[in-house]
């Protein structure tokens, strides 16, 4: 009977042309992009990068092959193979007191570093320093080269501060050695290669950084594009409570003090705070750069605004 009684149900709704409801599939869900910038830059940004991989989420983070710290770095990604990894090119040096240069050393690429040897502190500073293309080509390929060496797996590039991508010329180059060492790029801005929508949280004040961030990944993705959020996160520590950021002063009290450690602790703890855990495969699908280029011709480089 109640075989009868279902079979019954199910012809009165087909015949209202209604069907019964069905959960959504993850297919159809929105798919959020993670990428993890600044990685390799100190112990504590690679401890925060490590707490995220722990809890096997498929995210992508970006290298600064330039940085003293990159070796470590390497290390501990090489546990995780659910975290795809980027070259973030790297031109500028924008902390007080805590300073890189290029890879090559300053004889090889004297254009791209200040008196002391090190790269600029700020975008304006690289812009106006007389910089040749021929010797941020030499630099770039090199950082690659370090992070195809280093045994990772390497999906993409991108720009730190955005300076590879930020004229005509250096877009150009940028595009040039993603073909040569067949990379997809990830940028950061509206204007991209593969679909992505953009959203960062650097800039969002700390005490509605987590608000926004859970909200935005709950209510404001694209369900018919890739929804990239870049995130900056690093654990405390006292070099990283002292660290004094030289290219913008968002990143400071208005007496001086710095923030910038506070602000990456507050997007760690929102990435791994409980209710980012429970939005997902039910707010959205997540998903990393090498699965995402696995999709797409890395061949075709074509830039878009939508």
């Amino acid at each position: 009977m109640k075989k009868i009684g279902f079979l019954y149900l199910c012809l009165v709704l087909i015949a209202m042309g209604t069907k019964p409801a069905q959960a959504q599939s993850p297919n159809k869900l929105p798919q959020l992009l993670l990428r993890l910038d600044d990685i390799g830059m100190n112990h504590s940004v690679n401890m925060a990068a490590e707490k995220v991989a722990k809890t096997g989420m498929p995210v992508s983070v970006s290298l600064q092959f330039a940085c003293p710290w990159y070796q470590e770095a390497v290390e501990i990604l090489k546990k995780y193979p659910q975290v795809s990894v980027g070259v973030h090119l790297t031109l500028t040096s924008e902390w007080k007191n805590y300073r890189w240069g290029p890879v090559l050393g300053r004889t090889a690429v004297p254009s791209l570093v200040d008196k002391d040897g090190y790269f600029p502190q700020s975008t304006r500073a690289f812009a106006k320093s007389g910089y040749k293309l021929d010797e941020v080509e030499k630099e770039l390929s090199a950082q690659i080269e370090r992070a195809l060496a280093s045994g990772l797996k390497i999906s993409y590039i991108d720009p730190h501060m955005g300076i590879a991508l930020s004229t005509p010329e250096l877009r150009a180059l940028t595009e040039k050695l993603a073909h040569k060492y067949k990379l997809g790029i990830s940028i950061l801005s509206k204007v991209n290669y593969f679909g992505e929508t953009y959203k960062e949280m650097w800039g969002e004040p700390i005490a509605t950084k987590k608000s926004e961030f859970l909200d935005y990944v709950s209510n404001k993705l694209d369900s018919t594009r890739p929804n990239l959020m870049v995130l900056h996160t690093a654990t405390p520590s006292p070099e990283m409570d002292v660290l004094v950021d030289m290219n913008s002063n968002m990143m400071n009290s208005k007496d001086g003090k710095p923030l910038t450690s506070l602000h990456r602790q507050t997007e760690l703890n929102a990435l791994l705070s409980p209710e980012f855990k429970s939005m997902i495969g039910k707010k959205f699908q997540l998903i990393n750069y090498q699965q995402l280029l696995a999709t797409k011709d890395i061949s075709v480089l074509k830039t878009s605004d939508k």
